[in-house]
């Protein structure tokens, strides 16, 4: 019981399992009949299938599915979904696809499945229907598609070309150039153009080529669909034709494909009312007949659209009368009235005047009465000419303005000249009165009101009251020059046309005296023209400045503007007025008709460089400055400019300048100047300082004006002298040692004498005066009397200093002590002077001092290293010893010199030789005695002085 029990609660729920699938399966309805065709000029798939009956007997809701494939693709190009309701009339279904490809290029195919839907489930697919392209067929050549055709702007298009069977396509390209996007196969390619232009071309060309050189070539025209037609509308001019009128518009096709314009009754658009045509605009007309309310269609169609516009109108209301024609005028000196015709005068029109001023402004001006063929214009200028036309429109249902008639042009009569001239005068002293030059013009608010035929001039004395006189000039004439004395007087000036005079322009001439030579102030020239400033004065309600345009030239086209009372400063301009031309102004003050002068000023629009450099006529030099001195700068009216000092120019001929207190000044071949300033026009002289001796250099002197100075190209050349404090100097340096050594060469025996005198000989002293030792009465004394006994040192560094020489009594050969190499110069005693000594038993040793302060006549005479062996005859026998050392003799000579003279400076003029005579011990003197002698001699005389010490 219990296996029975299960096995039922296992087939229960498969049993409904089973049950539902069934009843699933019976809700299927599968396509039953699918047909796929094509529409190759609309490029379109068209799809037919069919279900099977029982779905429209049972009239159900389904659901289909449908998928487009190609046949060069693995993917589905395109799916939908149509949801359709059957009925009973078991007609097939229809579903058409647009392909973004030419249908020729590849095979397309369609495949559909549905689904009821009260059912969860699909039915399976329809077999693919296939729609074989030319790819597959038997090709010659290559071929573009699609076929040529017109193309809208902006829109996209893909081309395809397909090769000749087994054939591949090498090239597949537009033009002119533009952007696309190419798919290539073996067999077909692919090119795809995005947002199509006309100003790219009206047309693109596609070439085509393949393996064999084998081509294809198709033409797309762009263009543009055509617009609602713009500003359409219908009118009459006559009530019995009407015409409508549009814009044209601009689709880029031409020829037949260009628009086609199509005018008809709405109610019936097939019976055409008029064929238009079309220039800048648009038109078309019909007769109306009698019918009065239309409603008319105007079509435009070209082979990319079609657009339609419509108007509905009562005739009545739509009245554009035709132009007024034989439009005249008649005038007066402010009126001008217009008259005109038109050509229906059935209807009633109301019209419109147009006035053109002469200023350009335009007046319109409407009539005042309906149907009025006249219309009057009033507030117009005297003597003025106008331009005026007419237009009209429907006094009742107003629709629009008739177009204008022909403009007249017409002057108004003369009338009494407006406002007062603007008059001034020149006045210059002659003798017994003054020339009066009379000018006058017309101002801005001087109105003529006519042509003027003459000025009229009335002159009248103020003092006397005698008769005015009047003079009547050309209207040619400006100006006039009157004589008159030194009186004053009250002329008026007036302008004269056909009409009538204008009021009078009074100035009045005071009288004449003597009057101060007021100073000219210069004046400043800015890019508007000339500033000039004045100083009021309260008691002038205007001011008066005058000048000439043409200072140069007779007449100077003299010019004058007036100022108000508060009114200090203006900036007068001209376009007479050119650069580095010299303007005189004067400034007046004006009051009751009374002008006096005020001030006077000079200016230039635009000063220029002087014309001219100052002339240097002289330059002062010295070894380190230059003065110039240069004419003073003559200044006149024909200068360009007010001269506001000089430039000095300095440069040596070698190398840069660099002067102190200078700038450096660049010129254009790049050399360098030294820039020197003199901001005094009058100064005529200026001197440059710190320059080189001995040096060339280049100057030049330049007048300056507020518009600089004209270029430097000549130059003046100076040289420098020398410096003679210098050559002073160097005179004092070299000049006069050499003269002194050459005198000193010249005069060298007196020289000698008196540097180094010779010391006279010991036998000439007086001190020596031993009457035992007279020879000849010459003095003698005996060389054993001059020996020292003794010897005093100051120190025990003298002592070994002093060069022992020793020699003995039977030698006459001394022998020398050598110390440092030096060997020491002397001279000795013969044989015969060492026998006059007192034969000694006993060596003797003797120690001899050089005295450089001695020397004898002999001596000199001799050769320096002789001693004479005996005295002239007639003398005694007695022998006399000669001291002549060598450096003595040498006393001249370089080496020798340079050592006395480290000898004197040493304090000591004189060698000591010590000599030591051995009498015996008897005769060695005490250590603490000690004698020094010396001898010291002059021209004079010989004085013998001793000094003692102990040391």
């Amino acid at each position: 019981m219990m296996n029975q029990f299960m096995i039922l609660a296992v087939l229960l729920p498969l049993r409904m399992c089973y049950t539902a699938y069934s009843q699933q399966e019976s809700d299927v309805f599968p396509v039953t009949y699918l047909n796929v065709s094509k529409d190759l000029d609309l490029q379109r798939l068209l799809v037919e299938w069919d279900v099977v009956k029982s779905a429209h007997d049972a009239e159900l809701a389904i659901s289909f599915e449908i998928q487009v494939c190609r046949t060069d693709e693995a993917t589905t190009v395109w799916t939908e979904f149509q949801n359709v309701t059957l009925d009973k009339l078991g007609k097939p279904l229809h579903w058409t696809w647009d392909s973004d490809i030419p249908l020729e290029c590849m095979s397309h195919a369609v495949r559909i499945r549905s689904k009821a839907k009260t059912s969860k489930i699909w039915s399976q697919w329809s077999l693919w229907e296939s729609l074989p392209g030319l790819d597959t067929s038997n090709r010659s050549g290559p071929q573009i598609f699609p076929k040529e055709k017109i193309l809208a702007e902006g829109s996209d298009i893909t081309l395809c070309c397909i090769g000749g069977k087994g054939r591949t396509i090498k090239e597949f390209s537009v033009f002119p150039a533009v952007d696309v996007f190419k798919h290539t196969n073996s067999q077909v390619r692919l090119l795809t153009v995005e947002n199509l232009s006309h100003d790219k071309g009206s047309n693109i060309h596609v070439y085509c080529f393949d393996e064999d050189k084998r081509s294809h070539e198709a033409a797309f025209f762009v263009g543009k669909p055509p617009d609602t037609p713009k500003d359409f509308s219908c009118q009459t001019q006559d009530m019995k034709r009407v015409t409508c009128t549009w814009r044209d518009q601009e689709t880029y096709l031409y020829g037949e494909n260009s628009p086609q314009y199509t005018l008809s009754k709405t109610s019936s658009q097939k019976t055409a009312l008029c064929k238009a045509t079309c220039s800048k605009q648009c038109s078309c007309s019909w007769n109306i007949g009698q019918q009065r309310i239309w409603n008319v269609t105007v079509t435009v169609e070209n082979p990319l659209g079609k657009k339609t516009a419509t108007d509905v109108f009562d005739v009545d209301h739509r009245l554009y009368p035709t132009a007024p024609f034989q439009v005249w005028e008649d005038c007066t000196d402010t009126e001008m009235t217009l008259h005109w015709n038109y050509e229906n005068n059935e209807i009633e029109l109301f019209c419109q005047t147009e006035v053109l001023q002469p200023d350009g402004k335009v007046e319109l001006h409407n009539s005042s009465v309906a149907d009025s063929r006249r219309i009057t214009v009033r507030g117009l200028q005297p003597y003025t000419e106008y331009t005026a036309r007419v237009r009209c429109g429907a006094a009742k249902h107003f629709w629009r303005w008739s177009a204008w008639s022909h403009p007249l042009t017409t002057r108004t009569k003369e009338g009494t000249p407006s406002g007062k001239l603007d008059i001034w005068r020149e006045i210059t002293p002659v003798l017994g009165g003054r020339n009066v030059t009379l000018f006058w013009k017309q101002t801005p608010s001087f109105q003529a009101n006519g042509k003027i035929i003459s000025y009229e001039v009335t002159l009248k004395k103020i003092e006397d009251g005698s008769q005015p006189e009047s003079i009547s000039f050309s209207s040619v004439y400006n100006s006039t020059r009157i004589f008159i004395d030194n009186h004053s007087y009250r002329i008026s000036i007036m302008a004269k046309n056909n009409a009538n005079v204008s009021l009078p322009s009074v100035l009045i001439i005071s009288r004449a005296t003597g009057t101060e030579e007021l100073k000219e102030g210069q004046v400043n020239g800015t890019d508007d023209g000339i500033f000039i400033s004045w100083e009021p004065r309260s008691i002038y309600n205007s001011y008066i400045i005058d000048w000439c345009n043409f200072p140069r030239l007779q007449p100077c086209d003299l010019q004058w503007k007036r100022f108000g009372p508060n009114t200090s400063s203006a900036v007068i301009s001209s376009a007479a007025f050119v650069p580095g031309v010299r303007y005189k102004f004067g400034i007046y003050g004006s009051v009751a008709n009374r002008a006096s002068l005020l001030e006077k000023k000079i200016g230039y629009l635009r000063e220029l460089p002087p014309f001219l450099d100052p002339i240097v006529r002289k330059v002062d030099l010295t070894y380190n400055s230059v003065t110039l001195s240069w004419d003073s700068y003559l200044t006149n009216e024909s200068d360009p400019g007010f001269v506001r000092g000089y430039h000095v120019y300095v440069s040596p001929i070698q190398g840069n300048c660099n002067l102190k207190g200078s700038k450096k000044h660049i010129l254009s071949d790049e050399s360098e100047l030294c820039k020197y300033t003199i901001e005094n026009p009058e100064e005529k002289r200026y001197t440059v300082k710190h320059l080189m001796p001995n040096t060339k250099y280049k100057v030049v002197v330049k007048a300056f004006t507020g518009g600089g100075e004209t270029p430097i190209v000549n130059f003046r050349y100076i040289d420098t002298p020398y410096n003679s404090n210098m050559l002073y100097f160097v005179f004092l340096l070299v000049i006069v040692p050499a003269l002194v050594a050459a005198i000193c060469h010249w005069k060298m025996k007196w020289v000698k004498e008196c540097c180094c005198p010779v010391i006279p000989s010991p036998n000439k002293s007086k001190v020596l005066s031993f009457k035992e030792f007279k020879t000849d009465s010459e003095k003698v004394m005996k060389i054993n009397d001059c020996l020292p006994d003794m010897l005093a040192m100051d120190s025990n560094d003298e002592a070994h200093k002093l060069h022992p020489v020793t020699w003995s009594p039977l030698s006459s050969t001394p022998t020398e002590d050598k110390i440092d190499g030096h060997n020491s110069s002397w001279i000795y005693p013969s044989e015969n002077v060492a026998r006059d000594f007192p034969p000694t038993p006993t060596p003797q040793t003797h120690t001899c001092f050089e005295n450089f302060a001695y020397s004898s006549p002999l001596e000199a005479e001799s050769g320096p290293y002789q001693i004479p062996e005996t005295l002239e005859a007639g003398k005694t026998n007695q022998a006399v010893v000669l001291y002549q050392p060598q450096c003595y003799i040498d006393i001249f000579h370089e080496d020798t010199a340079s050592t006395t003279t480290e000898t004197g400076a040493g304090g000591s003029q004189t060698r000591e030789v010590e000599k030591s005579l051995q009498h015996g011990p008897a005769l060695q003197p005490p250590a603490t005695q000690v004698r020094k002698r010396s001898w010291v001699h002059s021209a004079e005389g010989q004085e013998n002085r001793e000094e003692k010490g102990e040391g």
